[in-house]
């Protein structure tokens, strides 16, 4: 029997992971699972952080902050309020995805893919293959044009008859 208790969805806000947010909610709420949703913002630079209106302060804090409340919305417009958001800042996502699922003890990851292949693949790297090699659970990756999982209406024998 598969157990689903924690179900981790990695998020960046593009369409791709839209779609793998979708099927994490929808897993999470078919298995009696908790629903984790973590977004992994990169470093900011202290040089970048002088731009910023209100002096340089924190910056790091400040786009904690404020990609904390857009993953709330954006949690909240799908349906899944009780899941849990989280924001790490880490200059490999990949990394901190795997070490949040360690820390969450995640029965699986779903992770949304853009589908590069070649030279953008080679020169941006691919997080979702990077996470697959190196999770503590088994990987769930969407890709852009995923296949809809389509539940039929449940057939009576009466009706098969």
């Amino acid at each position: 029997m598969i157990l689903l208790n924690s179900v981790l969805v990695a998020f960046d806000f593009s369409e791709p992971s839209t779609h793998a947010l979708t099927y994490g909610h929808n897993l999470a709420r078919v298995f009696g699972g908790r629903l984790h949703v973590l977004h992994v913002a990169d470093v900011i630079s202290t040089s970048a952080a002088q731009f910023y209106p209100d002096g340089p302060g924190d910056p790091e804090a400040k786009a904690t902050n404020v990609a904390l409340g857009q993953l709330q919305d954006v949690l909240a417009a799908e349906g899944a309020n009780t899941a849990t958001a989280a924001v790490r800042v880490s200059p490999n996502a990949a990394h901190a995805i795997v070490d949040h699922a360690k820390k969450i003890h995640a029965d699986i990851i779903i992770v949304g893919t853009h589908g590069r292949s070649g030279v953008s693949r080679l020169l941006m790297g691919s997080v979702a293959e990077h996470v697959v090699r190196s999770a503590p659970c088994p990987v769930l990756v969407v890709r852009p044009s995923e296949h809809e999982f389509v539940v039929p209406e449940p057939v009576t024998t009466a009706a098969r008859i």
